[in-house]
């Protein structure tokens, strides 16, 4: 801990580690205890940071109370509070207490959670975790199978891996996939990534409730067919980024089924809603997909990094990414000791089973569930206020806690070019404000603001006072 002393150990005496790590947790308390009453919001330019933060190379140790004081005061107050009530873009990342402790916990004893015969309990906490998902979704526990990754991007791009190897084996020049023009962006990452053109890509529209259409899916297929292409995939969506909006997947799974293609659903963002009253009726069809991607740190309210890969038959992932390189043949195991290195692209992984199995154990299943009958729940009461007003135009309805709606008072005659720079800058006025973390995006031609409402512990006060405040940049604005 003092100054100028090398330390080539990298130790620290047991009082100053109780100490430092006391410290460090009465931070983390505060923040979860206090973060309502802060901005959520954190502005600044790269000049900014660059005149903050950079500095030569520290060859010489410094006090780590001193390193610790400066990252609290200097680096943390400089990130969005994504975990904030007024946290409304992107998709939030609510967290939970229990599970910031879990993943200390992974990092602390710096557990390694590639194979069984490195950590046999982290393994089986994974197949157990995987195990209670996939009986949530209706994939079945004795052939069903999947992985943690770190996020959605990872798990759709590992199981579009999986689906090109299983449909087209090694040549697929002449494959073609199919996802919506409301697919989420890592889908094209993925697709790119491994190896596809742009000319094997599919963009099928959607229809005015932003769902894909059957119609223009089915011709584009046959479309392909006549030309002498293989389409190959098709990815779903259960929950888009933008609306909400979940694709008819039954029927989908029906036209997956009829022309032999893989059925992949990206449920990165709506998946979770399975656990809500009528999630079960609103993501009819999700059992039905040979791949499924959901991501526990949205709406399952884990802490960042966790998504999720659950596919139907565990051994397509086996099949797909095991290898056997001479320096683990030692700990390779039996059959029924899974080593998850085989199961993904990640040779060595962290513990992240390990927070969603100390959450669910310590609040319950039926916990979230209930926080997620609540998210919805708040975004039709949202809806409602809008429509009660003559200022405000709903775009996209409450859908699985997603709403878009923009600034357009019903007695004024304004342009559509006059009411999109109107509602960017209402966007731009809350975010410099940093009273609320709340962006546009753009649906049917139009600029419209956003607001995704997973934060269990976002309260209707919380949604009307922004609301308001945007009110009052608008009126400002006409004036």
């Amino acid at each position: 801990m003092k100054e100028n002393y090398l330390n080539p150990e990298l130790i620290l005496s047991k009082d100053d580690m109780k100490q430092y790590g006391y410290t460090i947790i009465d931070h983390i308390v505060e923040h979860f205890d206090n973060q309502d009453s802060k901005k959520p919001v954190a502005i600044a330019t790269r000049e900014e940071m660059d005149n903050l933060l950079t500095e030569d190379i520290p060859n010489l140790p410094t006090d780590a109370n001193k390193v610790l004081d400066f990252v609290m005061k200097e680096i943390i107050p400089q990130s969005t509070i994504v975990s904030h009530p007024k946290s409304f873009s992107f998709v939030p990342g609510p967290s939970n207490y229990i599970s910031a402790m879990a993943d200390t916990i992974a990092t602390g004893f710096n557990i390694f959670s590639g194979g069984w015969a490195a950590s046999p309990a982290a393994a089986e906490l994974e197949i157990l975790t995987m195990n209670w998902l996939l009986e949530i979704f209706g994939f079945g526990t004795k052939q069903g199978g999947g992985i943690f990754t770190s996020g959605g991007s990872m798990a759709n791009l590992t199981a579009l891996v999986t689906a090109r190897r299983i449909k087209c084996g090694d040549d697929f020049s002449k494959a073609v996939i199919y996802l919506s023009d409301q697919a989420h962006s890592s889908n094209i990452k993925a697709i790119k990534v491994i190896g596809f053109k742009k000319s094997q890509i599919r963009i099928i529209p959607t229809d005015l409730e932003f769902k894909m259409s059957l119609n223009k899916l089915k011709n584009a297929i046959a479309k392909d067919r006549l030309q002498g292409l293989e389409p190959f995939c098709m990815i779903a969506s259960a929950g888009t980024t933008n609306t909400g909006t979940v694709d008819p997947l039954d029927e989908i799974a029906k036209i997956c089924t009829k022309e032999k293609l893989w059925f992949h659903i990206d449920g990165a963002y709506g998946g979770a809603a399975i656990l809500a009253d009528n999630g079960k009726e609103l993501l009819k069809g999700i059992e039905k997909a040979d791949s499924l991607t959901v991501d526990p740190h949205k709406w399952f309210f884990q802490p960042y990094e966790m998504g999720c890969l659950l596919v139907k038959n565990h051994n397509w992932l086996s099949g797909t990414f095991s290898e056997k390189p001479e320096y683990l043949r030692d700990v390779e195991g039996n059959e029924s000791e899974i080593n998850f290195y085989d199961h993904g692209i990640q040779l060595t992984r962290r513990f992240r089973a390990l927070k969603f199995y100390m959450s669910l154990k310590t609040f319950g299943l039926d916990s979230f569930k209930k926080a997620i009958q609540y998210n919805i729940e708040l975004a039709e009461q949202t809806e409602n206020t809008l429509r009660e007003s003559s200022k405000w135009e709903v775009i996209s309805p409450a859908t699985l806690a997603v709403i878009n709606f923009r600034y357009h008072p019903i007695d004024k005659n304004l342009s559509e070019k006059e009411i999109d720079l109107i509602n960017q800058k209402i966007s731009e006025k809350i975010m410099n404000s940093r009273e609320a973390l709340l962006v546009t995006t753009v649906l049917l031609g139009q600029v419209v603001l956003r607001m995704c409402l997973i934060n269990p512990r976002t309260t209707i006060n919380h949604i009307t006072e922004t609301i308001e405040q945007c009110q009052s940049y608008g009126d400002e604005l006409l004036a």
